[in-house]
């Protein structure tokens, strides 16, 4: 894996926690963790062909799924769907809408 895929996968994953939690704390700290990382692709993009958008999102739906956040989980399922439902391009940019793309991952998701 490449450096430009670590810090998009770790922005989604971000969001994607964000999104998954219950506690409105807990996703505040993340939706402000999911700010500051798209800031940073904000000012240093990355090459649309060092990365796959698609493929950091599954690896972002891993990293979300880490087992310690599990009993925070309530919001949705982790049904994701297998797409990203951002592109890069709108990821990286400066104005990316961290509380509408959270809310954009909650009803994507199944709810079973």
């Amino acid at each position: 894996m490449n450096a430009s895929v670590d810090r998009v996968r770790d922005a989604l994953a971000e969001l994607i926690k964000a999104a998954l939690v219950s506690d409105d704390g807990l996703s505040l700290a993340f939706r402000q963790a999911a700010a500051d990382k798209i800031a940073a692709l904000a000012a240093d993009p990355p090459s649309a062909d060092a990365v796959r958008i698609d493929g950091a999102w599954t690896l972002a739906i891993r990293a979300a799924e880490a087992p310690e956040l599990q009993p925070e989980e309530g919001q949705v399922n982790l049904t994701l769907p297998r797409g990203a439902p951002f592109t890069l391009e709108e990821l990286c940019q400066a104005d990316f809408d961290v509380d509408r793309a959270v809310e954009t991952i909650r009803k994507s998701a199944s709810t079973g």
